[in-house]
């Protein structure tokens, strides 16, 4: 996987923030449920990825500027997550917890 979420502007805060809110269990099975079915290709593409950004931030209540969503977007696409490949989501886990 590719580097940290700290290299592409992301701040600690905000994942602090997000991290915090997807420990109340209805508001993770939510965007769980959302991202049920997806695969590595919905996830290196930039439309889709955006629009989740934006769907997740409003569930989250975390209003996004347009940085912030290049931030994400831009972070998503260079993880090249294999949402099928049990490595990449436990690597994805460490660097979140």
């Amino acid at each position: 996987m590719s580097p940290s979420w700290k290299q592409f502007g992301i701040k600690a805060e905000f994942v602090e923030r997000v991290k915090v809110k997807m420990k109340n269990p209805a508001t993770k099975e939510r965007i769980k449920g959302l991202l049920e079915g997806i695969t590595k290709y919905d996830l290196q593409d930039r439309a889709k990825v955006r629009k989740w950004a934006k769907t997740f931030a409003k569930i989250l209540n975390e209003p996004l500027t347009e940085t912030q969503e290049d931030q994400l977007v831009n972070f998503i696409i260079a993880q090249k997550i294999d949402p099928n490949n049990m490595l990449h989501l436990i690597k994805l886990y460490t660097m979140f917890r």
